[in-house]
């Protein structure tokens, strides 16, 4: 018997419009109104558009890019690419020209669909260096209807051009194997250019499979796809769960109003990275913050109560009577109305992955009431091979393997992996796949253990596991997101490999930040100017003093300063998916770094910066450093 996943994505939207055709398959918010689709006008706008691409000379082994924000479009598009015997490529919104022009050179696209003018415009712009771009699909109209470039075609043109032969779609799909080419992902890129991983229909479903073995969907739930299409864990929701499961996919009016209309569609499903998490917890302190005495009062006097229950259930003891008693008393005074501003008052599965979620958001949440679970994968993995199970959830792991999973730790302590999920190598890469799969077993890159109960530890990238000066290993990922949890705090890069001390570069959440030094009376005119203020090293070096005494001994962080930029993936600084690209930190700040341990006060620095549309400037100013007072 076949297992339920050796099928297609594209099969599998064909069989949901016949078992289920009028149940509602996407929603997407437009012009202020929720409008639905259902799976049979999901089938038939993606035929009309896999017929409009025939029609174009598109079909089997053709690789298509497409770019832009979560829209149905997307996956109309991705399913006709893909039942055609092509191969959808997705780029993140906001990748620059270059790293565009990189991607079409290495894939050999002739199409890319393209949400909106300003998508169009970054293609146009490189277009001489795209010697096989061959048409350019949009779906926003907005801006464009005087442009006349060749081979510029609208989404619903396309459509109508194909509607003669949509008919033929099913013998089409027909034709696709589980085992050929589905999509292709660009990987994170933490140590250079993203590589361009091969994954097939089988890869994806069989992960989607598994995983909802271990934290089961229903056809009746309500996911929100808000996190990039391009993301290999909003493919794994969105689109290889939702087809495999049945349930309906969301789509923001626009990414401003998320949580507002989260809160309409109020999931039952939500997936997003520990960045998401860590604002909304921000959020909730800042909202707290400029609240009414009563309920800054109310919130202080539950919030603790919950953090006991949720420490206690977390380390796997039995809260006492009393503990349930006062938790049930907060959930009803405080929890179940933050849950409800949120949009979780219908939350079943709610997971966290591609990169560790510091232990005090962890456990934030599990006080408000939300079973928040650790996800760990990789897009070589199709996106996930460990998750907690429920009743077996604690913050400093990553749960056990799914079903069909098999993990092992090597001499070295990396962490490999093996299951049907395992990719089908990089395109043009045939030296990187080989380093990457050995006799079937993936290796992450990661550095992790098993603890007694079989559930997996990450420690960190192996390659970023540092070791001071006096011999102490230390991971900076966990310094950092302890640093992070400051409601004041965007990013932070710890340092300290080699060195005598740690030392930490933050970045400040400007929004927040500034909302505290208006309500102190304090004037700035930019971020530059309030990473400069005195007030703002004195209120970063509290919370460095208040998070020292939970680090091992000898990786407390004894200097800091304040950069005077946000970090940003356009300059090289942090991959599409935020995570930190070290060895870019430590080339471009080598000044700001190595006056962080000469024992000097201030220093100067230049840096270039990049913005979206490629153009540059030099950024210049003065940095203070700060020791941070011993307790």
């Amino acid at each position: 018997m076949n297992a339920p996943y050796e099928t297609t994505l594209p099969k599998l939207l064909l069989e949901n419009s016949r078992t289920r055709p009028g149940r509602t398959a996407l929603r997407e918010k437009s012009f202020g109104i929720w409008q639905p689709f259902s799976y049979r006008q999901y089938r038939d706008i993606t035929a009309e558009f896999a017929a409009g691409l025939k029609a174009l000379g598109l079909g089997r082994g053709d690789v298509i890019v497409i770019i832009g924000d979560n829209r149905p479009e997307w996956l109309w598009a991705q399913l006709a690419i893909q039942g055609l015997g092509g191969v959808s490529l997705g780029l993140y919104q906001d990748s620059p020209g270059d790293e565009i022009g990189y991607v079409f050179e290495l894939s050999g696209a002739r199409l890319v669909v393209a949400e909106d003018q300003e998508q169009v415009d970054k293609i146009l712009s490189i277009r001489d260096a795209l010697p096989l771009l061959e048409h350019i699909i949009y779906h926003d109209s907005k801006g464009l209807v005087a442009y006349d470039a060749p081979g510029l075609k609208s989404f619903d043109d396309v459509r109508a051009l194909g509607r003669d032969r949509a008919g033929e779609f099913e013998n089409w799909v027909d034709g696709v194997s589980p085992d050929d080419t589905a999509l292709i992902a660009t990987t994170s890129g933490s140590t250079g250019r993203p590589k361009l991983a091969m994954l097939s229909h089988r890869n994806l479903l069989s992960m989607a499979w598994n995983l909802g073995l271990s934290d089961p969907k229903r056809d009746t739930d309500e996911f929100v796809s808000f996190l990039p299409l391009a993301w290999m864990g909003e493919q794994m929701m969105a689109v290889s769960s939702a087809l495999l499961f049945g349930f309906c996919v969301n789509f923001p009016e626009e990414p401003d109003t998320v949580q507002e209309n989260i809160r309409e569609i109020g999931p039952h499903l939500i997936f997003s990275p520990p960045r998401v998490w860590e604002n909304m917890a921000a959020k909730v302190r800042v909202r707290i913050m400029e609240t009414s005495p009563f309920k800054r009062f109310l919130f202080n006097l539950c919030m603790p109560v919950g953090l006991r229950y949720a420490g206690a259930v977390l380390r796997g003891e039995t809260p006492s009577a009393g503990l349930r008693l006062a938790n049930r008393l907060a959930d009803w005074g405080l929890f179940r109305a933050l849950r409800d501003r949120l949009g979780f008052t219908r939350i079943r599965s709610a997971s966290t992955g591609g990169a560790p979620l510091g232990p005090d958001t962890f456990t934030f949440f599990h006080a408000m009431g939300v079973n928040l679970k650790q996800i760990y994968g990789q897009t070589e993995i199709a996106g996930i091979s460990c998750i907690h199970r429920d009743g077996a959830v604690s913050f400093d792991s990553v749960g056990e393997p799914i079903t069909e999973t098999e993990i092992r730790i090597s001499d070295e302590g990396e962490i490999l992996s093996k299951s049907p999920a395992v990719f089908q190598g990089y395109l043009g890469n045939d030296a990187a796949t080989a380093e990457t799969v050995t006799d079937g077993w993936l290796h992450s890159g990661d550095a992790g253990f098993f603890k007694d109960n079989g559930q997996l530890v990450i420690i960190d990238r192996l390659s970023d596991v540092m070791t001071t000066a006096a011999g102490v290993r230390f991971s900076p990922q966990f310094i950092e997101n302890k640093l992070k949890f400051s409601t004041y705090v965007q990013e932070a890069v710890v340092l300290g490999h080699g060195r005598d001390f740690i030392a930490a570069i933050v970045c400040l959440d400007g929004d927040i930040a500034g909302r505290w030094a208006e309500s102190r009376g304090l004037t700035y005119t930019t971020y530059q100017d309030l990473a400069a203020k005195p007030e703002l090293y004195d209120l970063i070096e509290s919370e460095v003093r208040a998070i020292n005494p939970a680090l091992q001994p000898g990786t407390e962080v004894r200097r800091f300063a304040l950069l005077f930029k946000e970090l940003d993936a356009d300059d090289g600084e942090l991959t599409r998916t935020r995570k930190i690209r070290r060895k870019v930190i430590g080339e471009r700040y080598a000044e700001l770094i190595n006056a962080l341990y000469d024992g000097t006060d201030t220093t100067d620095l230049c840096i270039a910066i990049t913005y979206q549309d490629g153009s540059h400037r030099e950024m210049t100013g003065a940095i203070c450093i700060r020791d941070v007072a011993q307790q």
